[in-house]
């Protein structure tokens, strides 16, 4: 066992919306991740989303309201909530979620879909 760097995890990628699997736990995904922009409406209808701001801040929408959250904040989106993130500048989150989830749900399809992909020690950074 080792310690994972997440200042070193964060600096092996550039590209938004496209998680990258640091570690498995029971079952789960944890997933660094960094967001520019707005994503996609979704929800998950069998799986609940954590989200732990690292760097920077993103608004959480909903449908009835939104949610502010900054560097060392959470929210835990429960299963079947539509929701998407938005952030005006890069931000840099970590996620835990089910092994394989898609990150955009029961939404369509798009060159953003992906469960995430696992970071290699040896990955360079990529756009």
């Amino acid at each position: 066992m080792k310690p994972i760097d997440l200042d070193e995890k964060l600096s092996r990628f550039n590209d938004h919306w496209s998680p990258r699997i640091i570690a498995s736990v029971n079952g789960q995904e944890v997933k660094l991740v960094k967001f520019s922009g707005s994503f996609d409406w979704h929800s998950h209808a069998d799986a609940d989303e954590m989200f732990v701001v690292l760097k920077g801040s993103f608004t959480m929408e909903f449908r009835d309201h939104s949610v502010e959250l900054t560097q060392g904040q959470m929210i835990v989106v429960p299963k079947g909530v539509e929701h998407r993130p938005v952030a005006e500048a890069e931000c840099s989150v970590m996620l835990v979620e089910p092994a394989g989830l898609l990150n955009t749900g029961d939404g369509e399809e798009s060159d953003r879909t992906t469960s995430g992909t696992w970071i290699e020690s040896d990955e360079a950074a990529s756009d």
